[in-house]
């Protein structure tokens, strides 16, 4: 399989690996590889000092050369905006930074949300986690252990959810030894995994993991987080169905971002692309105002008028929950 490495080669990769080891970190490597003028984008390459650029080039593969506003591009590619001072935009919306275990967050009655690891292979600008303290809660199998001994004295947790970072950035090793623990803990039904690896490197779905999954007695829901219909592409759609036939249940989460899916057609051909691959959509997020990404914000009453208009495109299995996450809050709030 080929490849477009950061000084413009084509090389053989072997593995999922080879595309996160040469992921664009350059604002300006990104710009020569879409072929936009760097003279445009001057203000905005400083950004990088706010939040390190991580684009792997599968991913860079799905954008439009020489489109400035291309949907995959402007949520990659740093902005001069980051730097404004906005007003309820902070660094940790949810108050998810003081947690008693390390990498555990019980903010539910009957799940909770494991950071296997606090990497991501893609570094979303609008990241609600772009500040939290990942180095305080590195993913290793002492801090796993930890939060295991956790779920296991809270008989009420039915739901463990990987996330991060991303979860999928562990090695199948490590996934392995983790799933294995947590088999033997009776009172847990669940495994969800919210990931966006497979949608920007989809070799990391690999037979291993697939095959790890499809041996797993408890019930297996994996969540994708896709903004934009580009965004799937026939080699995406190949590895969602290898997981598929593994029996795993696929949903997808968007965030509502200005400028790249805030129509309702936008996302009905999102959602009709998603239900085309097996996926369900399952929930669109209202922006979290994390600092730094206030030129996505879109007001309530904007998001209100492109949901309602959603719901008179689509059938209303296509269409997902309109949702924002209130720190504190026994669940999330949904809107209609």
């Amino acid at each position: 399989m080929l490849m477009i490495t950061q000084n413009h080669l084509i090389r053989e990769v072997s593995s999922w690996t080879d595309y996160l080891a040469t992921a664009i970190s350059d604002p300006i490597e990104l710009l020569k590889l879409l072929e936009l003028p760097i003279e445009n984008y001057q203000q905005d390459l400083a950004a990088r000092r706010l939040f390190a650029m991580r684009v792997p080039s599968p991913f860079i593969a799905k954008m439009r050369k020489g489109d400035a506003n291309d949907p995959l591009f402007l949520q990659v590619m740093t902005n001069q905006s980051e730097f404004l001072a906005t007003p309820g935009f902070v660094k940790d919306p949810l108050q998810e930074q003081d947690n008693p275990v390390p990498n555990l967050l019980h903010k539910y009655h009957n799940r909770v949300l494991l950071m296997v690891k606090g990497g991501c292979a893609i570094n979303c600008r609008y990241c609600f986690r772009r500040h939290f303290p990942y180095a305080d809660n590195p993913g290793n199998k002492a801090n796993w252990q930890q939060a295991l001994t956790y779920i296991a004295q809270h008989p009420e947790i039915e739901e463990v959810i990987f996330s991060g970072g991303d979860p999928l950035m562990a090695k199948d090793h490590e996934l392995d030894w983790l799933i294995t623990e947590l088999k033997k803990i009776t009172h847990l039904k669940t495994l969800r995994i919210h990931t966006r690896l497979p949608v920007v490197i989809p070799q990391r779905i690999t037979d291993d993991l697939v095959q790890r999954l499809a041996r797993l007695s408890l019930n297996k829901v994996m969540v994708l987080h896709i903004n934009h219909a580009n965004e799937i592409d026939p080699l995406l759609s190949s590895y969602l169905n290898k997981l598929k036939q593994a029996g795993i249940v696929l949903l997808n989460q968007s965030v509502l971002l200005k400028g790249i899916n805030d129509r309702a057609e936008i996302l009905k051909a999102l959602n009709d692309k998603l239900f085309a691959n097996g996926v369900l959509p399952y929930y669109l997020h209202l922006l979290d105002k994390v600092e730094g990404a206030s030129h996505f914000w879109i007001d309530d009453q904007q998001a209100l008028a492109i949901y309602r208009k959603l719901i008179t495109l689509s059938s209303g299995y296509l269409v997902p929950k309109l949702a924002r996450e209130i720190a504190g809050e026994p669940s999330k709030t949904w809107y209609s």
